[in-house]
């Protein structure tokens, strides 16, 4: 009989021949391989299982799933959409390359671009009018190895024409990166479109519920996915846990409900928001009156998304009145929960931009940020009219 400290190691074993429905979490660091020959088959070919850091079954499983709903060959799951971010550019360029950004983006990619990558060797320049393909022509050197953008660009939601921008990718023989975030695959799925690789931050509307952090990559090329995936992601090792991929996944099986519905509630309150003269504009390419409108229809015909910007007349002393007097809207920074959130991106997110910076990007001292949850639609609206009321008052 074998001592106490070595049973309450190895006593007992799962059950065989058990098949749950929900995903199975593989909460593990490593897998017991089954022999010796199956190691060195293991090693040699990569089928099968090792360690986590390399391959999980709960994140494979995840990984399946996010490359046929944006219509990819492979995909990757990694711990934060940063992390997709880095795996795919670091992946793709080295020291002495250079890149192409849209301007409008999140502030993280864009202080990653400017702060990090020149650190590597590695040059980026910015397209201010990035539906405008010429731009990008204007821009493009000959160690120009990658094009980025986003879908529905953050904060401003200026609809990315993602054809156009493949179409000079294309000519050029260069990598067009599009983080789909904002969107998700149920609105857009840009590799139809000529992209060639998508990336999430699944933090936000694919986890859904504000719990847990996450980033996909999607490619259309699978050898090209199997080097980030081997020699950039194994390396610097930013492994999701499983039980993350697990809600991740748990927030996927519900993502098509979840965006139509607030999509549908983000078109209610900016028509509202539109009507109130309080707020000077609101930048939402679901309005009739937005100059994104026709673009919208044309990339987004099921919904226009739920993150966007308005703009109120007063300065910083009318925002904190409005923020402060809110009880439904959750005050954070964060994007695509189930919950409505607001944010102030002066002060906040956007705070290391100069004036003059902030005025090119259309960043006013009365703009906001929300990000519209699943809440009935007349709560969201009172709501907003309080935040008003405080401002009036």
């Amino acid at each position: 009989m074998t001592g106490f400290a070595t049973q309450q190691l190895h006593a007992g074993s799962p059950a065989s021949r058990v098949t749950p429905r929900a995903l199975p979490i593989y909460l593990t660091a490593g897998f017991v391989l089954d022999d010796f020959d199956q190691a060195v088959d293991h090693f040699s070919t990569g089928d099968g299982f090792s360690y986590t850091r390399v391959a999980n079954p709960t994140n494979q499983a995840v990984e399946q799933r996010m490359a046929v709903l944006e219509g990819g060959a492979e995909a990757l799951l990694l711990g934060s959409g940063q992390a997709a971010l880095a795996v795919t550019i670091l992946g793709l360029l080295q020291s002495g390359d250079h890149m192409l950004s849209a301007s409008s983006i999140y502030e993280g990619s864009r202080g990653f671009f400017v702060e990090n990558l020149p650190r590597l060797g590695i040059q980026t320049d910015f397209v201010k009018d990035a539906n405008d393909p010429d731009a990008w022509e204007r821009l493009i050197r000959p160690n120009t190895r990658v094009l980025f953008a986003e879908s529905i660009p953050n904060p401003k939601n200026e609809v990315l024409d993602i054809a156009a921008v493949a179409a000079v990718a294309s000519r050029h023989g260069i990598a067009f990166v599009v983080d789909n975030t904002l969107a998700t695959p149920y609105l857009v799925r840009p590799l139809e479109h000529g992209a060639d690789i998508v990336i999430h931050s699944a933090s936000k509307f694919l986890a859904g519920h504000g719990a847990v952090l996450g980033g996909v990559i999607v490619d259309k090329d699978a050898d090209r996915l199997a080097y980030l995936r081997d020699s950039v992601a194994l390396r610097f090792g930013p492994t999701p846990s499983p039980l993350n991929a697990f809600l991740i996944n748990q927030g996927v099986e519900t993502l098509s409900l979840r965006v139509e519905r607030q999509s549908a509630n983000a078109l209610g309150v900016a028509r509202w928001l539109e009507k109130q003269p309080e707020v000077l504009s609101v930048d939402y390419p679901g309005l009739e009156s937005n100059s994104y409108f026709e673009l919208a229809e044309r990339y987004l015909p099921d919904g226009t998304g739920s993150v966007f910007s308005f703009t109120l007349r007063g300065g910083i002393d009318e925002v904190r009145r409005f923020i402060n007097a809110l009880e439904v809207f959750t005050h954070m920074t964060h994007l695509g929960d189930v919950r409505s959130l607001v944010l102030h991106l002066a002060t906040t997110s956007h705070n290391l931009r100069t004036d003059e910076q902030l005025e090119e990007a259309g960043i006013w001292p009365g703009t906001l940020r929300v990000s519209i949850g699943i809440e009935d639609l007349p709560d969201l609206v009172a709501d907003l009219e309080r935040g008003l009321t405080a401002v009036r008052g």
